[in-house]
């Protein structure tokens, strides 16, 4: 009866990998990765959002937002931005195939683990976190060298946050099911 349990190592990365998934793409869709303030010539509540692909401008006051701005400065042409658009759906793609993997080589209909199937999610699941942890990383590294006009106030946004925990939790979650790999090797 104790061989009908499924490994703890392969419940933790069920359960952190899902998660890391849904922060990565919510940091990758959310137009907030850098934020821009006290703007020169701009209301001193007007607030910049910039993100991987749009750039809002919001009024804190009144709550008004618009998405779609122009990009003025060049933003989307920088090194950073564009190699995060390529990375980041890259790492949601194969964060995809790496959790129907490993749906699969966790017993899912079986009565024991595949325990081999689900060594190999947990390395498409550690590669789609490296995937998404280099432009989070890169980008934060040059936040403060990317275009801004002068004199303005530039701070982190909550989607780089995102994007930073989920490819941990997908690292981790992936980390947890390559140890079934173990298991394999005693066999």
């Amino acid at each position: 009866l104790a061989s009908m349990r499924t490994p703890t190592a392969m419940i933790v990365g069920l359960v952190l990998c899902p998660c890391g998934l849904l922060l990565t793409l919510t940091g990758t869709l959310a137009p907030k990765w850098r934020q821009v303030s006290r703007v020169p010539d701009q209301p001193m509540d007007v607030v910049w959002e910039q993100g991987i692909w749009d750039i809002c401008r919001e009024r804190q006051s009144t709550h008004d937002r618009l998405c779609g701005q122009a990009d003025e400065l060049g933003y989307f042409e920088q090194v950073p931005v564009r190699v995060a658009q390529g990375l980041m759906p890259s790492s949601l793609v194969l964060a995809l195939v790496g959790l129907v993997v490993a749906a699969l080589g966790v017993r899912c209909w079986q009565p024991e683990p595949r325990h081999l199937v689900a060594g190999v999610a947990g390395l498409v699941l550690l590669l789609s976190g490296l995937l998404s942890l280099v432009p989070s990383s890169w980008y934060t590294q040059e936040l403060w060298a990317l275009p801004a006009a002068p004199g303005s106030t530039l701070s982190v946004g909550y989607s780089l946050v995102l994007s930073y925990l989920g490819s941990c939790l997908e690292i981790l979650g992936g980390l947890a099911l390559a140890l079934s790999f173990h298991h394999c090797c005693k066999e």
